[in-house]
């Protein structure tokens, strides 16, 4: 697995290894030794999947500090746009966004460090992501932003939205409890 540092500072994207052959694929998506040699968090108590439809937005979600966490997300099935964005008060990248491709096809993912919001788009009939989190979800620290109060150039005319990300709000009305360190991966 190779990892090449993102745009938004302490985060990654990865390059898993992949065994294909006649049958299919085989892939290793987290090597625990690889994540703590780097320094990176590898300790994710919790591991969800999503499936969503074509022109499906989610986002942009995280969860508020103390019970803020790192994310490790993959596309398995379909592809997105993934979408990364700094919260962290101090960070040279506050404010700013990197869009990334995920797809089933290369197997590639993303690491997001703890201060940074997370969402997608879909661009397949259907796509699944999995993510793996370093903090237990909890509902009063569960938050996020408006998907359209970013800036983002969103890959899609007419987004399905859910009620709950449609009432987030907007990201000039959000005062970031987040802060940032150096260290902080």
């Amino acid at each position: 697995m190779r990892l090449e540092p993102c745009k938004i500072s302490g985060c990654y994207q990865l390059f898993p290894d992949v065994v294909r052959d006649n049958r299919g694929s085989f892939v290793k998506i987290f090597h625990q030794p690889l994540f703590s040699d780097l320094g990176l968090t590898h300790h994710f108590p919790e591991v969800y999947y999503s499936i969503s439809s074509k022109n499906v937005i989610r986002g942009m979600h995280f969860q508020l500090p103390p019970d803020e966490h790192v994310k490790v997300v993959h596309c398995t099935l379909g592809n997105v746009i993934d979408v990364l964005v700094d919260l962290r008060v101090g960070s040279p990248t506050f404010g700013q966004h990197q869009l990334i491709e995920l797809a089933s096809d290369n197997s590639e993912g993303v690491y997001i460090a703890k201060g940074v919001a997370h969402g997608f788009c879909v661009l397949s009939q259907e796509a699944t992501l999995i993510y793996q989190v370093s903090t237990v979800y909890n509902p009063q620290a569960d938050s996020g932003l408006r998907w359209d109060s970013l800036g983002i150039d969103w890959p899609v005319q007419s987004p399905i939205i859910s009620s709950r990300d449609a009432g987030l709000i907007s990201f000039s009305e959000f005062n970031s409890s987040f802060i940032y360190s150096e260290n902080s991966k």
